[in-house]
């Protein structure tokens, strides 16, 4: 881990723009479960059941019931170690933006504020018919619009759904232009959002990967550790840290 680490610390810190891009590993070191490990949430229901647009249409009730204990869920969950140094390191100028396929908002409550959802949030909830946006603590007795009577659903892209235009591009955008982009527990399994990390390779950007699995893209990478984030992050913020202390001047 400390090669890596090293490594990965000499990169951003000789980086105009680095980019992280986070998956479900991120956020199951603050205690919410990943989605295709044998314990995950697909390990346990069909995607099609209950996240899709067809359960919305078609099974409201069992699709309502299913989000609200998600929605409860993140009321038990606090930012790791790992969102706050990478939030650090926005304030920092070392990271120029954060691509998440996780819908948790943990990044968002760690501070970061440069946060492109892929997959939306779980933070909100909107108006089918009118687009009116609540908080998703709302959603555990009102399914009805306040304004016009419509369906509330969870702000988030559903199976059967395309990805947020915005989003995509953005995050199109800024994998074509970074040098170094952080690849942070995903299995870069779910397209398109896995095709970030080649884009950014292809325009000559520095590939890490940090995860708890090997992926298919770890044999083009620059860097690949099976590692704890928050204990990775964590080792490469003392080597950045150690590098600027040694260039301040000394009065």
């Amino acid at each position: 881990m400390r090669e890596i680490a090293e490594k990965l610390a000499r990169a951003m810190g000789a980086s105009k723009q680095t980019v992280v891009f986070t998956g479900a590993g991120m956020s199951t070191e603050s205690g919410l479960p990943d989605f295709r490990s044998s314990s995950g949430l697909w390990g346990k229901y069909r995607p099609e059941d209950l996240a899709s647009v067809d359960a919305l249409n078609r099974n409201f009730e069992n699709f309502a019931a299913f989000y609200r204990q998600r929605i409860a869920t993140l009321g038990e969950v606090r930012p790791n170690k790992g969102h706050l140094i990478l939030a650090e390191w926005e304030r920092r100028g070392l990271v120029s933006a954060v691509i998440t396929q996780n819908v948790d908002g943990l990044h968002h409550a760690a501070g970061s504020q440069a946060v492109h959802e892929l997959h939306g949030t779980l933070r909100e909830v909107r108006c089918r018919q009118c687009g009116l946006i609540r908080p998703a603590s709302t959603f555990a007795d009102e399914t009805e619009c306040k304004l016009c009577g419509g369906r509330m659903r969870p702000a988030v892209v559903l199976f059967g759904e395309m990805l947020p235009e915005n989003a995509l591009s953005d995050s199109a955008a800024l994998a074509s232009t970074c040098s170094v982009f952080l690849v942070l527990g995903s299995s870069l399994t779910v397209s398109p959002a896995n095709m970030l990390p080649e884009r950014a390779k292809r325009h000559g950007a520095a590939l890490f990967i940090i995860n708890n699995a090997p992926t298919h893209l770890d044999a083009i990478a620059d860097g690949v550790a099976q590692a704890s984030i928050g204990e990775m992050l964590a080792a490469v913020d003392d080597l950045l840290s150690g590098a600027a202390e040694k260039t301040t001047p000394r009065n």
